[in-house]
């Protein structure tokens, strides 16, 4: 997963500020106890933590390959 992705996935999901706070102070224990900003910085693919964080924030499984946006009429 690209990073631009991740961050459009975040957004959809949590909204941006929401999202923000979210990838800088939660906690994933799933990626050693660090943060979503600080794993990515750490070089971890930005899919590992996207599912991390839907773990953690008891995202449904069906948004987590993110919103369904077809705009198709």
């Amino acid at each position: 997963m690209r990073l631009s992705k991740f961050k459009e996935l975040i957004r959809d999901e949590f909204g941006e500020a929401y999202g923000a706070v979210i990838c800088r102070d939660l906690v994933l224990s799933e990626l050693g106890d660090q943060s979503a900003d600080a794993a990515l910085a750490a070089g971890e693919d930005p899919r590992v933590v996207w599912l991390a964080i839907c773990r953690a924030q008891s995202v449904p499984e069906a948004r987590w390959h993110g919103l369904n946006k077809n705009t198709k009429k």
